[in-house]
């Protein structure tokens, strides 16, 4: 049913595009059709994604019970419904020229390489490639070392350290201690880390393979010394759709401040939204809204005065607690943990499980924490221009020991799910 449904959204977007280019002068109707096809797309994700949402608080607060069935979310939604809009827009405002191929049209909304979990394409970026790209031997090998690169983060190390975090979430909130507690939530800020950079590699990789060149969606993040410079870093086509359709759209920082504030709150509100129908992603979005209107309007001057250290543990704790309202399932669950984490829940600070998880995983946290920043990326690149002209490159080495390291895991773990694709 959903191929249909992807199906039925191309073509209905494919000529509601053409009417809006061909209506142009009629600038009235123009923009009457702009609207509709806006509405369409943001009908379809609404109705799959949040509709349930809907229900559930709608029956909570009025104390009724509309029955309501929950449907499995159309693979890629979220992704492509932002792809296609941003192709909408850049049609309307004449930013692009409208695709009258089909097959063309198509190719940018279903390509398989990033559907399913990013980065966002935006059709401008990639509209003259659709026609005019080159595939090549060096650029195939060069999506091959990107995809094994992705394939290494997610499968070696996101699923490694994403089983402390399985374990720890499980565990009563009454028998976990202090340091369980931060190696959980540290865990799994590595684990969203790579397994959704991981997935952005292999899908730029793959799009190299076949002669596209998808923009970066992660640029270490967690080497930055600012909320404001992690979200530069972290999702960056997620970032950037939002800035060029909704930020500046609204007036970006170009009005009064009170407006300003608006706009960044409306911004993280919808980030929050986006990634799920959950209060605790909404809280999620607003906490970064919060944080972000703080080093804009108050925290940016003291900022500045502290050394990088200072800034770089401040942001770090800040994103380690943003995350544990990501990973929850519910609101109580991350206050509790929260409590956990601060010594408030009156829990044990260190007991021999904690003692255990932290000598079992160490080794992997700090392997972790290298590869989080670009030190491995420089040495690779210095080996592989080092050798280039050389018959044995020990670079292809690195790369095939990770694949068959990769191959040799995957035999015995069948059930290896990204973390965004729920989104």
């Amino acid at each position: 049913m959903y191929v249909f449904l992807m199906i039925g959204t191309i073509l209905a977007d494919y000529f509601l595009a053409i009417l809006i280019d061909k209506n142009k002068h009629d600038e009235g109707k123009c923009k009457f059709i702009f609207i509709l096809t806006i509405i369409f797309n943001v009908s379809i994700l609404g109705f799959f994604k949040y509709f349930g949402f809907f229900i559930d608080n709608i029956n909570s607060i009025f104390h009724v019970n509309i029955p309501f069935e929950g449907l499995a979310l159309p693979i890629g939604i979220s992704f492509y419904t932002f792809q296609v809009l941003s192709y909408i827009v850049d049609v309307y405002l004449g930013k692009v020229e409208v695709q009258h191929n089909i097959i063309n049209f198509a190719t940018y909304v279903t390509m398989f390489p990033q559907l399913v979990a990013g980065p966002i394409v935006q059709y401008q970026t990639i509209e003259t490639q659709l026609n005019t790209r080159k595939e090549s031997v060096i650029k195939f090998g060069e999506g091959v070392e990107r995809f094994i690169q992705g394939l290494g983060k997610k499968v070696l190390l996101a699923n490694n350290i994403g089983m402390l975090w399985t374990t720890v979430s499980a565990m009563e909130m009454s028998s976990i201690s202090v340091l369980t507690a931060w190696l959980g939530i540290i865990a799994y800020t590595f684990q969203i880390y790579f397994d959704f950079s991981g997935y952005s590699d292999m899908a730029i990789g793959l799009g190299k393979m076949f002669g596209f060149d998808f923009m970066e969606n992660f640029n270490y993040p967690y080497i930055s010394k600012s909320i404001t410079e992690f979200w530069r870093r972290w999702h960056i086509s997620l970032g950037t759709w939002f800035r060029e359709y909704i930020y500046i759209p609204l007036g970006g920082n170009r009005v009064s401040m009170p407006k300003q504030i608006r706009n960044i709150f409306v911004v993280w509100c919808l980030t929050g939204f986006w990634h799920g129908a959950s209060w605790n992603f909404v809280i999620w979005g607003l906490y970064y809204g919060v944080l972000l209107f703080l080093e804009k309007f108050a925290l940016k001057s003291v900022l500045e005065k502290l050394p990088d250290s200072i800034k770089h543990i401040y942001t770090m704790l800040l994103v380690i607690i943003g995350w544990l309202f990501f990973a929850s399932e519910d609101l109580g669950f991350a206050v509790e943990y929260l409590k956990v984490m601060f010594f408030i829940s009156g829990n044990a600070v260190i007991d021999n499980a904690g003692i255990f998880y932290l000598y079992t995983n160490i080794v992997m946290m700090i392997i972790l924490f290298v590869f989080s920043t670009p030190v491995i990326k420089q040495i690779l690149e210095n080996i592989a221009r080092e050798y280039r002209d050389k018959l044995l490159n020990p670079s292809l080495v690195i790369y095939g020991l990770v694949l068959f390291l990769v191959t040799a895991y995957l035999v015995n773990e069948t059930y290896n799910p990204f973390l965004y694709f729920r989104f």
